[in-house]
């Protein structure tokens, strides 16, 4: 089958080229949207990653070159328009798990870095400053981590906090049995925010999660809690957590993902003035550390992204039903 890639990096076309055993693989560094759709022509499949907008127009543009299948070569489905897609006879495939300790194992990182300042002090040593003023952090022992989702992703992130010695409560729809037994108590959200030294947010992005971290939200959490984003963007109203960093409500903020992030995140924008006063703001902070959407960046989880998206799209070239279909309900 012949597959056209968008918002194509260098780390894309090495782990795909080298997992790719029968199609017909074209890479574009563009972005997916109605004014790129039209290089779709010819092909039959197109490969999208989570900033790529498949909204009805770019559907309908897709669609008429003769796309018969979305590969997202992510886990979120947020940026398409799956019933538009469906009535259109186009078919949707995700990686629903490609290697959940990745982005689990960032989100540790991003608290250890953002705790015990090690970003700090590497930039000091190498100017020759050895002085400890002002990098103080505290023992992750013992504390309370509030985990908002128990996906694969939420659920390995767990493991690791409480193999930390860390007390974890979590809130989901449906509790997890497997972490209960493991020592992870399960809790209603207003407990959870109350309760936790440090909040990780682990959950999908939909209408009713938009802005799930909001200013009523954050209001109900400790005086200098630690907030961690290693999920969807939208998920936090960052106006409002701006509002908080501001009074020390939140003492610390950890983000991998930002709501308008399609706009700056995945290129290098170093010479250019940066356009977003809000992230602009945001990095302005002594206590905020941003990651670029990296948090699923490792060897592994780059191979099964790979190999799960070509093994999607054999499936629908066979015909052969394929649990990674996203349908809708």
């Amino acid at each position: 089958m012949k597959i056209v890639f968008f918002s194509t990096k260098s780390y894309d076309k090495i782990y795909f080229d080298k997992f790719n055993t029968q199609h017909n693989l074209t890479y574009f560094d563009a972005a997916l949207n109605e004014t790129t759709a039209n290089l779709s022509v010819g092909f039959e499949a197109i490969c999208a990653f989570v900033n790529d907008k498949l909204d009805k127009k770019t559907l309908d543009i897709l669609s008429k070159n003769g796309v018969e299948v979305i590969l997202l070569r992510c886990a979120g489905y947020n940026n398409v328009d799956i019933p538009a897609a469906v009535a259109r006879g186009i078919k949707v495939f995700r990686v629903p798990s490609y290697s959940p300790q990745a982005v689990a194992e960032h989100t540790l990182a991003l608290i250890l870095t953002l705790n015990r300042k090690t970003h700090k002090a590497y930039n000091r040593v190498r100017e020759f400053n050895f002085s400890l003023e002002h990098l103080v952090g505290f023992n992750l022992y013992g504390k309370t981590v509030g985990v908002i989702g128990t996906g694969n992703i939420g659920s390995a992130f767990c493991q690791i906090m409480v193999g930390l010695g860390c007390k974890v409560l979590a809130f989901d729809i449906v509790e997890n049995q497997a972490l209960i037994e493991k020592g992870v108590t399960f809790c209603s959200l207003d407990e959870l925010l109350a309760q936790s030294d440090i909040v990780s947010l682990h959950c999908p992005l939909y209408g009713q999660t938009q802005h799930l971290i909001n200013e009523n939200t954050i209001a109900k959490m400790k005086d200098g809690v630690m907030l961690i984003n290693t999920s969807r963007g939208g998920l936090l109203d960052t106006k409002a957590a701006i509002q908080a960093l501001k009074v020390g409500k939140i003492g610390y903020l950890g983000i991998d993902v930002y709501e308008q992030e399609a706009a700056i995140f995945f290129k290098n924008d170093s010479e250019n003035v940066m356009q977003d006063d809000v992230i602009a703001r945001l990095m302005s902070f002594p206590n905020v550390l941003i990651t670029g959407h990296q948090a699923f960046l490792t060897e592994e989880a780059l191979g099964q992204i790979a190999a799960i998206t070509l093994q999607n799209c054999s499936d629908f070239e066979a015909n052969i039903k394929n649990k990674n279909e996203v349908l809708v309900y």
